[in-house]
């Protein structure tokens, strides 16, 4: 039997891309996840999820990584893209158990979404739930692979950019990146994702500074 996991990294950043990974892995292999220790890649250290991820990759029958752009999100929207890619994943594996990790607390409503894509391979037994990471070995396979994934892209951009800390919202070097480099260019990189209300607080929180400034001479 192939059981396919899917889940992703970097849903909730302002910077960089949305990571989706889908691992497909034969049922008698998912005990030697187990052995491994592969879970949920927000419980690892780095070091140990790259050791994980060639792991994996040795495991696997096969695995899939899809790059989701800041522009195509701000395009788009979370939502239909990680819909989309989901069916692009289990349409080219054709598993016959697919676990998915539900972006929404409303899994059923989610469930039925996809499965209305999959009208032709009705025969796959679909689980869609919350924390499907935690619970199910090879879901955190495909958390870690998509980790690891967008890990590496972010370091690609510090080179670029400077110090830009994780690119989540809750990181104050994000935030101060981002202030920094809407003072010095007039507006905000390409990296960032332009719908997400962090850089309206921003351009707000500039606004303020700048009449409060104008207001003290």
């Amino acid at each position: 039997m192939l059981i396919l996991g899917i889940d992703e990294a970097g849903r909730g950043p302002v910077i960089g891309p949305l990571v989706i990974c889908g691992v497909l892995i034969r049922q008698v292999c998912l005990a030697e996840l187990i052995k491994k220790g592969v879970r949920d890649s927000k419980s690892l250290v780095p070091h140990r999820r790259l050791k994980l991820k060639k792991e994996i990759e040795l495991l696997a029958q096969d695995y899939e990584l899809i790059i989701i752009s800041p522009q195509q999100i701000d395009k788009k929207g979370l939502n239909d893209l990680e819909l989309e890619s989901t069916i692009t994943l289990i349409r080219r594996f054709h598993p016959h158990r697919v676990y998915v990790d539900a972006p929404t607390r409303n899994c059923n409503s989610y469930k039925e979404k996809i499965r209305a894509f999959l009208s032709s391979e009705t025969k796959i037994e679909l689980v869609v739930e919350n924390f499907a990471d935690q619970n199910y070995p090879v879901v955190g396979a495909a958390s870690i692979l998509a980790k690891v994934e967008r890990d590496r892209r972010i370091s690609k951009l510090k080179k670029r950019y400077g110090s830009l800390g994780s690119g989540y919202p809750s990181d104050h070097q994000t935030i101060n990146f981002l202030r920094e480099y809407l003072r010095q260019h007039k507006g905000f990189p390409p990296i960032v994702r332009k719908r997400w209300k962090t850089l309206q607080r921003i351009l707000e929180q500039e606004s303020r500074d700048i009449l409060e400034y104008l207001g003290k001479e």
